[in-house]
This record gives C-alpha cells, structure tokens and sequence, in this order.
C-alpha cells in the first residue's frame, strides 16, 4: 500500500504531464468513432482542419501550424493524397517549395465533418467557459515550453 502524498515530486498523482497524457488519450479515443465514420485518423483530422481553412499552403507551414516535423507529416500527406483528399504540387513563385490543395472530394468531407466539434464538446462536457480556459492554459504551457526549448 502506498501513502498519497500531496507533496511527493514523484507521485504519479501530483504529475501535470500525466493529466495531460491521460486527458490526451482519452479524447483521442472520443474522437475515434466520429473520425472513422468520416475515414480519417485524428492527425490527419487535423491537418484537413487546417487544409480547409488555407488552400495552396505550404507543406512547411502545415508542419509548423501542426508542430510536426517533415518525417512525421510526409507519410501523414501521402495517405491523405491516396484518400483523393489533397493534392500536392509545386509554388508557381518557387518550385522549391511544396504546396496542398484540397481537392473536391476533400471539401466534401468538410461538409461531413462540421457536426465533429459540437459532438465532442458534448462529450467532454462541461461549461464553455471552462473548456476556453483549458484551451488557454494548454496553449500557455506549450507557449512557454516551446520558448524555453529555443533557450536551450
């Protein structure tokens, strides 16, 4: 039997990241049936959310707005290329630089997809303003995580 210790710095309890991870996990599995009827996968989900509001972006910027590193969101691309969803081309100002278009079947999703936030927002429940401050908080931390990783 262990003893819950409030003060105990290695007391999985008293760990910030783990509630996040734990919190993470679960709404990823929320997620999952509502992603499947529409055939994505949550990273996924979230470049087409991001496809959706900015045609002709970059590869680089989709990595940057999505914190993924090339090696992560090339095979991510190509599934979604695969799917019929996107397609990616070349810059007309600079070949160097790879662009994505959402295709007709891809806009069509979006169309499919709107219900997915209202959906979820249901199943985590509670307040609006609560889950704006979680929002907030979340984006702080990773704010000021990402600021001390450039330090280093």
């Amino acid at each position: 039997m262990t003893d819950k210790n409030p003060n105990d710095p290695l007391a999985l309890e008293n760990q910030v990241c783990f509630s996040l991870y734990s919190a993470t996990n679960a709404m990823i599995r929320a997620y999952r049936p509502l992603l499947d009827a529409i055939d994505l996968t949550y990273p996924q989900y979230l470049a087409m959310m991001v496809l959706w509001r900015n045609q002709g972006i970059s590869v680089k910027t989709l990595g940057e707005q999505l914190y993924l590193d090339s090696g992560t969101l090339t095979p991510l691309l190509k599934r979604l290329e695969g799917k019929g969803l996107v397609t990616r081309g070349r810059c007309e100002s600079d070949e160097r630089v790879r662009v994505l278009h959402v295709t007709k079947a891809g806009k069509a999703l979006h169309e499919q997809a709107l219900s997915i936030p209202a959906n979820m927002r249901c199943q985590v429940g509670g307040e609006s303003q609560d889950l704006l401050q979680l929002k907030q908080l979340c984006e702080q931390a990773l704010k000021h995580l990402n600021q001390m990783s450039n330090n280093d």
